[in-house]
Order: C-alpha cells, then structure tokens, then sequence
C-alpha cells in the first residue's frame, strides 16, 4: 500500500494543491471580519487570612464565570445601551432572538489567561474601526458594570486597549487553504488504494 501511494505522490500532491487552492477561493466568498483584542485584568480585593494564591485562583474562577456572563442577554443589553462609545449597531437590529445570541456568541469571545488572572477579550466586525468601537464598548461596559454579577470583592481594570489585526480574521484563508489541502491528499489518497490497487484503472 505504502509502495502505490509513493508512485503516485505526484497525482496525490496535485490534488492536495487543487483542493487547497479551491478552499481558499470559496473562502474569498465569505463575510470578512476583523479581530480586536483587549485584555482585563481582574483583582479579587484582599480578604484578611487568605493567602495570594488562593486570592489568584479566585480571580480565575471569577473570570471564568465573567466569561459565560458575557454571552448572555443581559450582558448584550447593556453593552448595546451603553453610551460611552460610539459603534454601529444596526448590524444587530432586525434579528431573531435566537440570530442575536447566535451572532453575539460567535462575535464576541472571552477567556482567562490562568496564572496571571488576566481576561482576554475577542471581538469581531466587518470593519477595523467597528471591532475596535465594539470591544471598548465591552471592555468599558465590563470594567463599569461587571460588579453587579460579581458584587464588590473585585475589581476590573483594562490593561490593554483594543489591538486590532491589520487583515481580516474571518474567513481564515491559511487554515482553510491547509484543511483543503489535507482533505485533498485524504481523497486522492483513498482513490489511489481502492481503484489503482484494484486495477479498475490501471497503476
């Protein structure tokens, strides 16, 4: 088997190519969207007897849970009500509850860096300068509003503003082009075994 996939690498290789280059070009056909990254950092205030590495862990844990906190409705509802920045909101109008989770979940992301206590915060947007609105209306919103899910032992201070990628994020044309091409060689692979091996059409 080994020996029939080595003499026809060359077909296998051209079809891993094809299918890369096929990937790649129905990627170019997808909305484009653009990544802001922020960072949080969250401090749990000091607790008489408790050690700073269960003060650390308990930042953590508190994150985590922002993390899911943020998905929610009522999260969305105050980012969108918020006025300390300007950001297009039209894009979200004119959807189904369900379309609106949906959308915001995929849009906006959030998890923790354990061991620093650090929140990192992923945003996406059709264009550089809403990704880069949209996270500080969520970064502020977070550092502002956050308590009230949290109560007063903790603080949230932003200590990065929004980075914003310089080309689009999504679709992400190289891991498509790679997938493609892995699932290229897959099938010519297959191809190679069950009908050269075979002789339906020959070696």
């Amino acid at each position: 088997m080994f020996h029939l996939l080595q003499r026809n690498a060359k077909l296998i290789f051209v079809w891993g190519i094809l299918f890369a280059t096929l990937s790649a070009g129905v990627s170019l056909f997808f909305p484009k969207q653009y990544l802001a990254t922020s960072q949080v950092l969250i401090i749990s205030r000091d607790r008489a007897g408790v050690d700073p590495y269960t003060q650390a862990r308990s930042a953590e844990r508190i994150g985590s849970n922002l993390a899911q906190i943020m998905k929610t409705t009522d999260f969305y509802n105050k980012v969108m009500g918020s006025n300390a920045v300007s950001f297009d909101r039209t894009q979200w109008q004119n959807l189904s509850d369900r379309e609106q989770r949906k959308k915001w979940t995929k849009d906006v992301q959030a998890g923790m860096v354990y061991g620093a206590s650090i929140m990192n915060i992923n945003v996406y947007s059709y264009s550089q300068n809403e990704a880069r609105n949209l996270s500080n209306a969520i970064t502020q919103t977070l550092t502002a509003q956050g308590w009230e899910y949290l109560g007063g032992d903790v603080a949230m201070k932003t200590i990065s503003n929004p980075l914003v990628s310089p080309w689009f994020a999504r679709p992400n044309i190289p891991v498509n082009s790679v997938v493609g091409f892995l699932l290229g060689i897959l099938i010519a692979s297959l191809w190679v075994i069950r009908y050269k091996q075979r002789h339906l059409f020959g070696k």
